[in-house]
């Protein structure tokens, strides 16, 4: 793979998971920007690029080939425009915006462009993701019943202390858009697309924030299917997160990044090829946000070089994160109106 050089704005802790991923798969960081000068220049200095003022500056820069976009949620629109311009791919971390209407309109910008664009959802590939989207598909769970998941996290109030943190402005909600948009992801990519939400919170039970920190959902997918998701980062002391698909056949179980339940009827798998891969050893940010592995980083980051070179839509792009966002935005309307509520998904 031919190396390519990243500009990266925003230099919090996940743009240092994502530089080291980047540099893991041959590329290199040229350029970085944060609005805190000492901390960009502190990462400028650990990852040799060079710091400049501001997001536009990074997507401008000669040398920088693809922009990595690390920054809160609320800044989306401006670097996919200025990269729009000029042809460079972007990488979004998620979520991909705040709320539907940036997300639509990242959409149109690509589009017009043909700019290729990911949104970063690395547990899709992981080993137990990726094994257990296989036996979906295969068959081997049968019939999908139901598809569960739960964040039980906990983060101190020290975690929430910029008053940015929690805030609907910036980052468009709390513990379900921010920890939980993996797992909404998750169970949209194994289970099929959510047909309807209905869901409570509670709004800073534990933290002082203005959005929530707890919240419960059922849901109803398109094939039918039911499912429960749970959103937290108010349980102490942090539980791994947890996914279930229950099939008519039996059902699996992906706690953290491993598969921890394996019971179908009739099925051991292939112990030496699939099923002793997914359980290996995994990770979890259920105490702490960084606790996470970089491999499926750099699977991720991989693939999307791969779609700008090959014309093809990366495995997460835009639709995916559409997706996942138009579910969370359903949950917060209907936490709102006490009613359920269907997603609002691209084209509909």
């Amino acid at each position: 793979m031919t190396p390519v050089k990243i500009g990266i704005i925003g230099t919090g802790a996940i743009a240092a998971k994502h530089a080291q991923a980047w540099r893991n798969i041959g590329c290199s960081i040229v350029a970085c920007t944060n609005k805190t000068e000492a901390k960009g220049r502190e990462f400028a200095r650990c990852f040799d690029a060079v710091f400049l003022p501001d997001g536009e500056a990074v997507c401008r820069h000669p040398e920088v080939e693809l922009v990595d976009v690390c920054t809160f949620p609320d800044y989306r629109l401006e670097p996919v425009r200025i990269c729009a311009e000029l042809g460079k791919p972007v990488q979004l971390q998620k979520p991909m915006a705040i709320n539907l209407d940036d997300a639509y309109a990242i959409a149109v910008l690509a589009g017009q462009a043909g700019i290729t664009v990911g949104v970063v959802s690395q547990h899709r590939f992981d080993d137990a993701s990726r094994f257990l989207k296989r036996a979906i598909e295969e068959g081997r769970l049968g019939t999908i019943l139901e598809a569960d998941f739960y964040v039980k996290w906990y983060r101190p109030q020290e975690y929430y202390a910029r008053a940015v943190k929690g805030s609907w402005a910036t980052e468009g909600g709390g513990a379900l858009i921010n920890q939980a948009i993996h797992q909404v992801d998750l169970v949209g990519w194994l289970a099929g697309p959510i047909q309807e939400v209905y869901a409570n919170w509670r709004l800073g039970v534990m933290h002082r924030i203005e959005s929530e920190d707890l919240i419960n959902a059922v849901v109803r997918f398109e094939n039918g299917a039911l499912g429960v998701m749970q959103a937290s980062t108010a349980l102490w002391p942090g539980y791994p997160e947890r996914i279930e698909i229950h099939g008519s056949s039996g059902w699996a179980v992906i706690t953290g990044e491993r598969l921890t339940k394996w019971d179908v009827r009739g099925d051991t798998g292939n112990v030496t090829s699939d099923i002793a891969v997914a359980v290996a050893e995994g990770a979890s940010g259920a105490s702490d946000p960084m606790a996470i592995s970089l491999e499926p980083f750099e699977r991720q980051f991989a693939d999307l070089l791969s779609a700008h070179r090959e014309g093809r839509p990366p495995l997460v792009g835009i639709p995916e994160g559409t997706a996942a966002l138009a579910v969370v935005e359903a949950a917060y309307e209907s936490c709102r109106s006490g009613q359920p509520v269907k997603p609002r998904y691209p084209g509909q």
